[in-house]
């Protein structure tokens, strides 16, 4: 398995393996319905293609140079945290909106710039192995090499918000550490009805972080 950059003429094939694996397995575009296998999504897409030109995700490719795994990886501000809420809104998909309002309360109530006081954060955002290459250790080799990265550009803090426990146990066998943690059952309407019905095991949002030194 060869690991590189994702450079911009691959980025199509990319949102292309997000699209078959990660926008219908990520546990809560799961809980929302938000898309079925295969199928794209908009603003997931946006979201993809702005992480891709930040230039620091990585992919894993065979020996045929099919993608085998994915790591978008970006640079996040806090004003970007800040300012988040007023794009998620602009959305018309209110399936989208369930789970990016969560992701975006989360961070806010979690203060990261606040807690180690740096200028910005280098985000892991979007793991994915095909199903094919699952259980080779691609996923843990894409966020080690991704810090390699961060170190190289002189990041001081790199921040995660793992939405399933698979991710977060690769990334705290990285030396991610837990700064804040929500549990979905707790993410309720004003009638105390569940907003998304989160599949077991994934039970908790855990925002996780590591300092480089």
């Amino acid at each position: 398995m060869e690991y590189k950059l994702i450079t911009e003429d691959r980025f199509d094939d990319v949102v292309a393996h997000l699209s078959t694996n990660f926008f219908a397995d990520e546990p809560l575009n799961k809980a929302a319905g938000l898309c079925r296998r295969g199928e794209g999504h908009r603003e997931l897409e946006q979201l993809c293609y702005e992480t891709l030109k930040d230039n620091l995700s990585l992919m894993a490719v065979n020996e045929n140079n099919d993608i085998a795994g994915v790591l978008l990886n970006g640079v996040v501000y806090p004003q970007d945290i800040l300012q988040a809420h007023e794009r998620i809104e602009l959305s018309d998909d209110e399936r989208f909106k369930k789970i990016f309002r969560l992701l975006n309360e989360h961070n806010l109530r979690a203060n990261i710039f606040g807690n180690f006081n740096v200028a910005r954060a280098f985000e892991v955002r979007m793991l994915s192995v095909d199903g094919r290459f699952r259980g080779q250790g691609i996923a843990k080799e894409l966020v080690r090499r991704s810090e390699t990265i961060a170190r190289d550009f002189e990041f001081k803090l790199m921040k995660a918000d793992a939405t399933g426990i698979f991710s977060q146990k690769i990334l705290k066998s990285n030396g991610f550490k837990v700064l804040s943690e929500f549990y979905y059952d707790k993410y309720t309407d004003e009638f105390g009805k569940p907003i998304l019905l989160v599949e077991a095991p994934h039970i908790k949002l855990q925002l996780l972080y590591k300092l480089l030194e």
